[in-house]
């Protein structure tokens, strides 16, 4: 019954082999939502503007912040309306400096930072199936280069300020 029981907990929690990327053998499940959740995240609608005010205010922070610094912002298409739900970015091409490198600064000092996402194809669960591409990898480059950056809309400018001192000390 505990193996079953471990092998459902897996499944609801997305297949996430234990990575600090998103990595899936099996395909999996996000079944993990309660009533509790949901009257939450209701609740939190009313504050959705606001929300996206704040998150909007941490991209462009760290846009600013990053002047200088041989990285990236996620981009978005100017007469898009983006969410700012999450901020990433890229190192530019040719840095000794990898996104691990960055990652694991950042938890020294206990910030939570993960890589970009992993390709679909490049998951183990989809090894088997095709894949077309045009002969120009961008997923895996943005995978390669790519790191998300701590967004949480409770985030302190100061804080945010120490994650782009920390980040900049790294490429100087």
């Amino acid at each position: 019954m505990w193996k079953l029981s471990k092998k459902v907990r897996f499944w609801a929690t997305q297949a996430r082999e234990p990575f600090p990327y998103y990595e899936h053998k099996e395909i999996g499940y996000n079944y993990r939502m309660s009533n509790i959740v949901a009257g939450i995240g209701r609740g939190q609608m009313h504050h959705i503007g606001e929300h996206i005010a704040q998150k909007r205010a941490i991209y462009h922070r760290y846009k600013e912040g990053f002047t200088g610094v041989p990285v990236e912002m996620n981009p978005y298409v100017p007469c898009s309306e983006p969410n700012f739900w999450l901020s990433c970015f890229t190192i530019n091409k040719g840095q000794a400096v990898t996104p691990d490198d960055i990652r694991l600064e950042l938890a020294k000092y206990n910030i939570e930072s993960r890589p970009i996402w992993k390709p679909m194809h490049l998951q183990p669960v989809y090894a088997a199936n095709d894949f077309i591409t045009l002969d120009d990898p961008v997923g895996e480059d943005i995978f390669a280069r790519g790191l998300c950056l701590p967004s949480d809309n409770k985030m302190t400018e100061e804080q945010q300020q120490v994650v782009i001192e920390i980040i900049d000390g790294l490429f100087k």
